[in-house]
């Protein structure tokens, strides 16, 4: 695009440095999101420095790109600002209540089963960590829970995959317009239901014999006022962001916004009145937040922008094409390659 040879050569050794910085970041110490906003900003500077168009038109071209990803950032704000409102009311504690199985077999399938499907409605990486949270109050046996915890991440990856807010790298390509609420959840549904089911029967065979029971907590989760309704309203807000897209072609960042917005709300009518409740209003539950997270992906997406803009991934996108010339082979590479890279840049 810009006709840039030895700049486009740096900028890619300073994502991929940047990257092996990131890969290894319990090594060197440093934060991912730290890395990764440094790297988007000198691959950035790289392309002000070397641009063989106006400063304008690469100005411009930078504000689009934000653009789409202050969407990302503030969809994300704003779902995780949900999840933790609810978490904070003990609003998943339903969840626990309804497990009462001290059978191997059956917690597997049961916690599995409820992870795929809240994975597709909350996203895979909150879902995880709310499911391990639950987990350590359900399950008493560590080994139990590595490996009921196993089936969580293997569940939440395939429920997360067939809706468009299930997973990141999902909400990415929806909230550009790259796929459809409808189709992608058609085409989707039945292979990761089979990926889970393949992985879930595999775990029945190996757990088959030996003590099938399990030693359950007694312990019982502090109780919240109020926490069964903002569980059902932040659900109900995060199913209607689709909807909204659907039947008013609201923005999906503008239908989580709402949603934050009636929730915010509803939790000021409930607790202005109690000093000893502040620790459930969404000034307080805000901090809870993780931004580094949402920083992360920041750089990166602008980081991969500016390779976007150099021409680097379209040539390379020429290359594949004429490399390797069937669409299933390409798509089972980046398959493996995502257990290898994280799955947001790769997308």
């Amino acid at each position: 695009m810009f006709g840039l040879e030895l700049s486009q050569l740096a900028l890619v050794a300073t994502f991929f440095i940047g990257y092996g910085l990131i890969i290894f970041e319990h090594q060197v110490k440093i934060n991912k999101a730290a890395i990764s906003l440094m790297v988007a900003v000198i691959c950035w500077g790289i392309l002000f420095s070397h641009h063989a168009v106006t400063g304008e038109g690469l100005h411009t071209l930078l504000d689009s790109h934000l653009a789409d990803i202050s969407q990302i950032i503030f969809f994300l704000l704003g779902a995780m600002t949900i999840v933790e409102l609810v978490d904070s009311h003990q609003g998943f504690s339903i969840i626990t209540r309804l497990i009462k199985t001290r059978s191997k077999i059956k917690m597997m399938w049961t916690i599995s089963i409820l992870t795929f499907f809240m994975s597709s409605i909350l996203d895979n990486l909150t879902t995880t960590i709310v499911m391990v949270s639950l987990l350590r109050k359900l399950v008493d046996e560590r080994h139990d829970r590595w490996i009921l915890g196993s089936l969580v991440v293997i569940a939440a990856n395939a429920g997360g995959a067939w809706t468009p807010i299930g997973d990141v790298t999902t909400t990415m390509l929806w909230i550009n317009g790259q796929l459809s609420t409808m189709v992608v959840m058609k085409a989707l549904f039945i292979p990761s239901l089979i990926s889970l089911l393949v992985s879930l029967t595999f775990q029945t065979f190996l757990n088959r014999k030996g003590n099938q029971q399990l030693e359950l907590c007694v312990q019982e989760a502090k109780k919240e006022p109020c926490g069964n309704l903002i569980f059902f309203v932040g659900v109900s807000t995060l199913i209607a962001v689709p909807a909204l897209k659907i039947l008013f072609h609201i923005p999906p960042f503008m239908g989580i916004l709402v949603g934050l917005g009636l929730l915010w709300l509803i939790t000021d009518l409930i607790h202005y009145k109690h000093q000893d409740r502040w620790h459930l209003r969404l000034p307080a539950v805000i901090q809870k937040v993780d931004v580094s997270s949402m920083l992360f992906f920041l750089g990166i997406l602008l980081s991969i922008s500016s390779l976007e803009s150099a021409g680097i991934l379209k040539d390379l996108a020429n290359w594949v094409r004429i490399a390797v010339p069937s669409e299933e082979i390409v798509a089972a590479g980046i398959g493996i390659a995502s257990a290898v890279v994280d799955n947001v840049p790769l997308v």
